[in-house]
């Protein structure tokens, strides 16, 4: 049967409905992507009738959050399963407390008391093997919590930063040091340096002689001969007792001078360590600095800032397998990785000197190659079995196109290929998690080749690969459970806008959903693996926590409620969630609508409209659960109250939807977006009675950016636009973001100039508004002051400027919030009605 899904939305939740319809056949997969936009009888469009002005007074929706709730963070189960602990914002200032609540309790929780907090700092400790330690880190110490009753000891107490714990395979307890590495014995406390990594180059019993004097000064003076024979005597003492005494503290691995070590991993047989290395650079600007005029000390105070692309060079890591027991190192070549040495690059080079009238030579040479950042404690780069007979590494390239996960041979001192993922795009920094299943030679990881993250299982003995999960969903947050034979994750199968918890059996088989809240849920599997911690929002719900068995069809019991009684009460317009066809490509466009309360789709009298657009290029928006925008959630609540339709989109680029989604915006930020904007303008008019002639648009940071190459390519689309902390030329922003999309300049200045709002300024004619945070070190002031110079030069008129003087990229003071938003309020009003 033919399935259509509606998105029917309450005060608490989405909830995802099927209905049948029409003759064919159509995958549940297909229906995902469904481009019917959703009936009225469906989803509820408004409260009841028009509200008041007073609803939402903008000195109230801009006032400090804390009026909304302070909402539970950072859930993690205690270490019995029988509490919740999370993080709660302070009222009135920003920093956290740690709550406790246990599951039978009633409220939100106690705060922890300071002299406890030691004993509840584990959420992201390691376990032994058998599960019955946990090690972790509070304030620089190391704590070890035993399961069967709670009780914690404390290892240490001092003030060195203490890292990368884990438990080896004899039962010792390691950690890191700066660059040493230490183990500890449980029993009694003994603890030893196992390796220690030094960046310079290894001493030498007597350095040669500079030149022809220092070596005549050598011959012809008795004095320095005796010096230097003395000097190579106690040289060769000390590594002679180094090599026989076992009470000494190991020597120290020399990695050679200038270098940086980015990634080290012990084995945990503490007998291997791999080791990368790379060239100092620094993440400041040569010669950047943004000034601060609003100080403390009444004068001008500059701060350092971070280095745009055009400055950034190359990075590769060196990677080495040491020899604990001997001291030596083998270079771990990348030269058994396929595509190593590709000119991955080949074609975008040759349009660039094609456009400067040369012609380009391409050729074969090694790639720059880092181990891949770690972006969460749970994603490890490089992991090793538990018995510490293999490991396997993540590999990066830099020029974002390759994606590697090897192993190490150990006897031949090389890297073994395992899983290869390239992008003629980029590799998305996020789905890169990986490991081994217990007990077999088998890699799980994430990969998005099939468009969407799913997940994979590799046995390394005969190179068979199952894919566990499939659809056009993605895949995300996975666990594998104790035994080995079960995977957790998180995933919007129901609808892209909908995430839901899930299960399947490591051996393959039927995808088990375990939870139905709607809107957005995370979790958390209990000590016991029979319960899930959720993190659960909706549109009008803020994150709260919920407990559910790890089973289907069970409800959640929700334990906290932190919502303010004044945010409840207020009368939130609902949003739809609609597909809105593209022109362009074959998915929808997924927008969140907005309408007043007594919205008339019929009346004579066609409604002005603002489209928002999201920030960060690579995030999603128009989903279900609670957005980070929650003050332009009320803001919109307030537009629509005073007449407006408002359209919020995930445009292409957004995440949520797939690489070919994400990816669609490769070389020409800002013009597959600004089709999706036309698509939906006209969307608006079509279907919610809205005036084409009348719509305006705002955003932040890549939602200003947008906001130009709007204003700037498509002129008329919008009668007015306000452009908050904008991008306006990307070769100014930074490397990690910025060379995914567009390479570097010195290899795709056409991707630039094609993406960059400064050269298309000429084309502004709508009214404009640049709103400008002064200490942004993320998108610098340089930004809006180089194109307010354009504008100028232009000769341009209808523009204006509102800079921030104390403001960073995310505004703090209320004071800011409420001006920029009085000024975007006043820009629709002036020209919208």
């Amino acid at each position: 049967m033919k399935r259509k899904l509606a998105v029917a939305i309450s005060a608490a939740f989405f909830a995802a409905a099927c209905a049948s319809s029409g003759a064919g056949q159509q995958s549940a997969d297909a229906a995902w992507y469904t481009t019917e936009s959703l009936t009225p009888s469906t989803v509820p469009v408004g409260l009841g009738p028009r509200a008041a002005d007073e609803n939402f007074p903008m000195t109230q929706i801009m006032a400090d959050p804390d009026w909304l709730g302070r909402f539970p963070e950072q859930a993690y189960w205690s270490w019995d399963g029988r509490s919740v602990l999370f993080n709660r914002k302070r009222e009135g200032s920003p920093q956290r407390d740690l709550f406790i609540r246990g599951l039978t309790a009633g409220g939100n929780g106690e705060q922890v008391a300071l002299a406890d907090l030691h004993a509840h700092a584990y959420r992201t400790g390691v376990f032994n093997a058998d599960r019955s330690l946990r090690a972790y880190v509070f304030e620089r110490n190391i704590f070890v919590l035993e399961q069967s009753n709670g009780n914690v000891r404390q290892l240490t107490r001092d003030t060195q930063n203490k890292t990368d714990l884990q438990f080896l395979a004899d039962g010792r307890l390691s950690y890191r040091s700066g660059n040493d590495f230490y183990a500890m014995d449980l029993s009694n406390g003994y603890t030893e340096l196992v390796l220690s990594l030094q960046t310079q180059d290894a001493p030498e019993a007597l350095a040669e002689p500079k030149d022809i004097l220092a070596q005549e000064e050598i011959d012809l003076i008795v004095y320095n001969q005796v010096q230097r024979r003395i000097r190579e005597e106690r040289f060769n003492d000390q590594q002679a007792l180094q090599q026989a005494n076992p009470a000494l503290a190991p020597a120290p691995v020399y990695l050679g001078r200038g270098v940086q070590v980015a990634e080290v991993s012990l084995s945990p047989t503490a007998d291997r360590a791999l080791v990368a290395v790379t060239q100092p650079q620094s993440w400041r600007g040569e010669g950047d600095l943004m000034p601060r005029y609003v100080t403390e000390s009444g004068r001008v105070e500059n701060q350092d800032v971070r280095r745009r692309v055009a400055d950034a060079s190359p990075v590769n890591h060196t990677l080495y397998l040491v020899d604990l027991a001997t001291g030596e190192k083998t270079e771990l070549k990348y030269d058994t990785l396929p595509g190593f040495d590709e000119d991955v690059l080949k074609s975008v080079r040759e349009e660039n000197y094609a456009a400067e009238g040369k012609t380009y030579v391409s050729e074969r040479k090694p790639r720059a190659i880092e181990v891949m950042a770690r972006w969460s404690a749970q994603e490890g780069n490089i992991n090793w079995k538990a018995d510490g007979s293999a490991v396997a590494i993540m590999l990066r390239a830099w020029d974002n196109k390759d994606r590697w996960i090897a192993t190490v041979d150990f006897a031949e001192g090389k890297l073994v290929n395992q899983h290869r993922l390239h992008d003629e795009a980029w590799i998305n920094r996020d789905f890169n998690a990986f490991n081994w299943l217990p007990n077999s030679n088998s890699l799980w990881y994430l990969s998005e080749e099939s468009n969407y993250s799913h997940l994979y299982v590799k046995n390394l003995d005969n190179n068979r690969v199952r894919q566990l999960t499939s659809g056009r969903y993605l895949v995300d947050q996975v666990t594998l459970n104790a035994a080995g034979d079960t995977f957790y994750f998180q995933a919007n199968k129901p609808h892209p806008g909908i995430f839901e918890i899930y299960r399947v059996p490591v051996s393959g088989g039927d995808v088990e959903q375990l939870t139905d809240l709607g809107g957005m849920t995370s979790y958390q599997l209990s000590p016991n693996e029979e319960r899930l911690l959720l993190t659960h929002s909706s549109v009008h719900q803020p994150p709260e926590i919920y407990v559910q068995d790890a089973q289907p069809n069970v409800a959640a019991m929700r334990l906290t409620e932190t919502v303010s009684a004044e945010f409840v009460a207020k009368p939130w317009p609902l949003p739809e969630i609609v597909p809105v066809p593209s022109s362009h490509v074959e998915d929808p466009i997924y927008s969140r609508v907005y309408v007043p309360a007594d919205f008339d789709a019929e009346r004579a009298e066609q409604y002005p409209a603002v489209v928002f657009i999201h920030g960060a290029g690579y995030l999603q928006n128009a989903h279900a659960g609670w957005s980070n925008y929650f003050r332009e959630f009320m803001f919109h609540s307030k537009l629509t109250e005073q007449g407006y339709v408002v359209l919020d989109l995930d445009f292409r680029g957004s995440a949520g939807y797939g690489r070919d989604w994400r990816t669609a915006v490769y070389r020409q930020m800002g013009w597959p977006e600004v089709e999706d904007l036309v698509d939906v303008v006209k969307w608006l008019g079509e279907h919610r009675n809205v005036d084409v002639e009348r719509v305006g648009t705002y955003g932040g940071s890549y939602g200003g950016f947008l906001t130009f190459m709007s204003l700037f390519n498509e002129p008329g689309l919008f009668k007015a636009g306000a452009a908050l902390r904008p991008v306006t030329d990307w070769a100014h922003y930074n490397t990690g973001y910025t060379s995914n999309i567009l390479n570097r300049p010195q290899d795709d200045m056409i991707a630039y100039r094609r993406s960059s709002p400064i050269y298309f300024a000429e084309g502004l004619e709508d009214a404009l508004l640049i709103s400008a945070p002064m200490v942004d070190d993320n998108v610098f002031f340089q930004d809006s002051v180089r194109l307010v110079q354009r504008l100028i030069e232009l000769e341009k008129e209808n523009f204006e400027t509102a800079i921030f003087p104390v403001e960073p990229h995310g505004f703090v003071q209320p004071s800011s919030w409420l001006d920029q938003y009085r000024r975007i309020y006043k820009l629709f009003e002036d020209n919208l009605k």
